[in-house]
């Protein structure tokens, strides 16, 4: 039995969200304890984050080849990819960054020890690790979570990939039928469909990105299906079945029954938290109805003592959201006065499509909800000259304000390189920044960053009326 002195800080997990909070005890003079039952980083570095992007954009790039071939750049772009050649790649990059980010840094950081096995906790102030119990007074969850398989009828019967094992592929898939229109879904769908993989899309809401609002949304639609990407919005599945050696979707689609038919099945509907099975009962940890943990403001759980972090809380599920939020809970169990807290409406978001999709703060209907009078402004991509340059004329950008004010509230885009500008839009929401002040605001000429700046010109001026470098 190992007895905690007060300075031992018990994290289960190894992630992202795990891995930034032990350094931060460790750095504020505690000893972290982590507890890890598989393998050392978590979902993003293993089969998330990292796996994916590597191969998104080398989906990229043989996208830019096809549209390099239109103007006469001579390559060809009808050779089969080399998929082991990638998948190859692809592991090297997972390989480097899980040994330099998290196994090196676990070998040089004094104090900073890993037990591997699954945790159980005994009660509020104790947990069994295979046959070592561990006693304290601080301990932090930050389990995270997994791919939700939905309750679909047949689904026993057929193979089907999670966003997990989709990522582990050692071949490409002959065709594809995904259920689900979020992140994951497009993310992947896009990816494979550059790939050569004929790819549908099954969404059972009647847009893609329902938590988007409907302007980038809408302009990644249409330009996943100019790509040749199958989109069905409105879906309600109803069974799932082998057929000819694949799977068949058996669906309404409004009132009419419709069946979709493909080699492989992607489910990505969401994530379930990682709750189950390490004795959160007996703890006294409350969950909600989706098996979330709940947490106050302050990341503290219900239970006195227990903080919760990350994915496994059911907020934004991003990594560095995770991070911070590990970083937080640390900071509130070692201080009792910090009531430390995110500010979430300053946090961007993006999703790597091609054009990426970038978001922070408040949309349209939830600043009215809020409570704001509310004001807004979107242009379309081809309102930027940049846009022109490159050819990225899909997409969109969007800003959301005070009205009175002008106070910037939300800014939302699809646009190329749209994942490094919403960063900027996450700076000017922070400060405080006016639309007036954004407007004012010199950009790079030409640059697609400058649609923000365009986007607020706009709320008072007449776009078509302006020069190119006009101010």
């Amino acid at each position: 039995m190992t007895m905690n002195d007060g300075r031992e800080i018990i994290i289960l997990g190894s992630g992202s969200t795990a891995f930034a909070a032990a350094l931060r005890a460790q750095a504020k003079g505690a000893r972290p304890v982590m507890i890890e039952k598989s393998v050392l980083g978590g979902t993003c570095i293993n089969w998330g984050c990292i796996p994916s992007k590597t191969l998104i954009h080398a989906a990229l790039f043989r996208r830019q080849a096809e549209l390099g071939e239109r103007l006469g750049l001579g390559t060809r772009s009808e050779l089969l990819p080399d998929f082991p050649l990638l998948d190859a790649h692809k592991f090297a990059v997972v390989n480097e960054l899980r040994q330099s980010k998290y196994l090196n840094v676990l070998k040089t950081v004094p104090d900073l020890r890993l037990i591997k096995g699954n945790a159980v906790f005994l009660a509020a102030d104790a947990l069994k690790v295979g046959e070592q119990i561990l006693k304290g007074d601080r301990f932090l969850i930050a389990t995270g979570g997994y791919p939700r398989i939905p309750a679909i009828p047949g689904l026993e019967r057929v193979p089907y990939l999670t966003s997990k094992s989709a990522l582990l592929l050692k071949e490409l898939p002959v065709s594809l039928t995904i259920i689900g229109g979020g992140v994951i879904a497009l993310e992947l769908g896009q990816m494979f469909l550059r790939l050569g993989v004929p790819v549908t899309v099954l969404e059972h809401g009647d847009s893609l990105l329902p938590a988007v609002e409907a302007e980038p949304a809408q302009a990644l639609r249409e330009t996943l299906e100019a790509e040749g990407m199958r989109i069905v919005t409105g879906v309600a599945v109803c069974s799932v079945s082998p057929h000819q050696g694949g799977v068949r979707v058996d669906a309404r689609v409004g009132d009419e029954p419709a069946h979709f038919d493909s080699k492989q099945l992607l489910l990505a509907v969401g994530t379930s938290p990682a709750s189950n099975g390490i004795g959160l009962e007996q703890a006294g940890v409350e969950l909600d109805a989706r098996g979330f943990v709940k947490v106050d403001r302050e990341l503290r759980t219900s239970a006195p003592g227990i903080w919760a972090a990350g994915d496994v809380t059911g907020g934004m599920q991003i990594a560095t959201v995770g991070a911070r939020e590990g970083i937080a809970a640390i900071d509130n169990m070692l201080d009792e006065g910090c009531r430390c807290a995110l500010d979430y409406q300053s946090i961007p978001m993006a999703i790597f499509t091609d054009p990426e999709v970038g978001t922070v703060g408040y949309t349209e209907e939830g600043a009215r909800q809020a409570g704001f009078q509310v004001i807004s402004h979107a242009i379309p991509a081809s309102a930027i000259p940049k846009s022109h340059v490159t050819g990225a004329l899909s997409g969109a950008v969007k800003i959301v304000a005070e009205e009175g004010s002008g106070r910037i509230l939300g800014v939302h885009l699809c646009l190329h390189r749209g994942a490094d500008i919403i960063n900027e839009a996450a700076l000017a929401i922070r400060c405080g920044m006016t639309v007036a002040q954004l407007a004012e605001t010199i950009h790079v000429y030409p640059s697609m960053g400058e649609g923000l700046r365009l986007c607020a010109q706009g709320f008072r001026r007449d776009l078509e009326r302006l020069s190119c470098c006009a101010e």
